[in-house]
């Protein structure tokens, strides 16, 4: 008979997803920065790119906290918004709608990792894991941050530029 599965294992499972979702998405960056045409979206990108090496750092302390390697878990989710995002790269590439397309692919990111580290916290907050939630908060404030600078872009130019052609 199989072991029972209880939180703790939900929790290391869900680690593992997020932590292969930010390896992923650290790959992916550079690609958009390149693919944005305003300067101010490539610093948006290269800006989520260093913030997103902090947040595999604080993983791997939550991996090490609970006496685990830190690894990671394919996620079929994140490589899906992924994809969805390389599609747009290629097929509004030189186009005035690049940006606004470029922003809505990466607050699916956002969106997708707001909420995993919400329910991670509110996890290792039942789990009585004092140090993970920390880190965990962390990082969530990091993203929630990102997303609405992404819609400060995007109603800033993005949007009107898309548009405007």
């Amino acid at each position: 008979m199989a072991k029972e599965k209880t939180l703790d294992d939900l929790f290391l499972d869900t680690l593992k997803d997020i932590y292969y979702a930010e390896r992923k998405i650290l790959k992916a960056l550079p690609k958009m920065a390149r693919a944005a045409s305003t300067d101010e979206l490539k610093a948006a990108f290269q800006q989520h790119k260093e913030e997103t090496e902090g947040q595999i750092e604080r993983l791997q302390q939550i991996f090490e906290v609970l006496g685990k390697r830190a690894q990671g878990k394919t996620c079929p989710a994140i490589d899906g918004i992924i994809e969805e995002g390389e599609e747009i790269m290629e097929e509004f590439k030189g186009m005035p709608a690049l940006d606004a397309g470029l922003i809505s692919s990466a607050q699916a990111v956002e969106h997708y990792e707001i909420t995993r580290y919400g329910t991670l916290k509110r996890w290792a907050e039942v789990l009585g894991l004092a140090e993970a939630v920390k880190l965990l908060d962390e990082t969530l404030q990091e993203e929630s941050k990102t997303d609405e600078s992404l819609t400060v872009l995007a109603d800033a130019s993005a949007n009107e530029m898309a548009k405007a052609a």
